[in-house]
């Protein structure tokens, strides 16, 4: 009788640790992966981490677009400020280009062939404070404008994360991005890539593409 009740002691036992053992994994996986990914997030976006936006942007005759008030790249600048309540310091030549889109063009290459280093305007930022500095800047000869290497030499920006954003009218990015990180020394994210023509003319289709990247990287309320 004792022989018989201790292997039912046993059998009962034995039930009782394969339930456990089949329940925990499930309840530990589920638990473990969804706080990972709100960490995340919230490591970014709500954690006190301050993003910068720096822009180079151009209004005037440009091309596909007419003559405009704001640039194209202005207005994803604006857009991304105000999603992600950035600061904004807008990088502007002390000489300013020709109303006139072909001028620009003109002098834009004479720049690019002689590497030149434009002079800028303005206090320059202190960004010790920002952990991201999202930076916008139009495609001009496959490059970016040289006013923005003369912000580079002017402004260390070593080991911080460099969020890219630039405007174009077919060429795309153009290498851009390992431009930058070759300049800087910076980490430098996924770039968003939108055509001038885009964000100008359809700001709706515009936010929609600048909300999807912010999200990307972390940035989305």
């Amino acid at each position: 009788m004792k022989k018989w009740l201790a292997m039912m002691a046993l059998a009962l036992c034995a039930l009782t640790l394969t339930a456990c053992g089949g329940g925990a994994p499930a309840k530990s996986s589920g638990g473990s992966s969804a706080p990972k990914t709100e960490t995340v997030k919230k490591d970014v976006a709500s954690s006190g981490k301050r993003a910068l936006v720096v822009y180079f942007s151009r209004a005037d005759e440009n091309y596909n677009v007419g003559v405009i008030e704001k640039g194209n790249t202005r207005i994803l600048a604006e857009m991304i400020a105000e999603a992600t309540g950035a600061d904004t310091f807008e990088i502007k030549p002390a000489k300013p280009y020709p109303k006139e889109y072909t001028p620009t063009t003109e002098r834009a290459k004479k720049e690019k062939n002689e590497n030149a280093r434009p002079e800028i305007v303005g206090t320059m930022p202190d960004v010790s404070g920002y952990d991201t500095i999202f930076l916008g800047y139009p495609i001009w000869w496959g490059d970016l404008p040289m006013a923005c290497y003369t912000f580079f030499d002017k402004v260390k920006l070593e080991g911080k994360t460099i969020a890219p954003f630039c405007t174009h009218e077919g060429s795309g990015l153009s290498g851009t991005d390992l431009y930058i990180a070759d300049a800087t020394k910076a980490k430098v994210t996924e770039a968003l890539v939108m055509t001038g023509e885009t964000a100008q003319k359809s700001q709706g289709e515009a936010k929609k593409e600048v909300s999807a990247w912010l999200k990307k990287l972390g940035y989305a309320k």
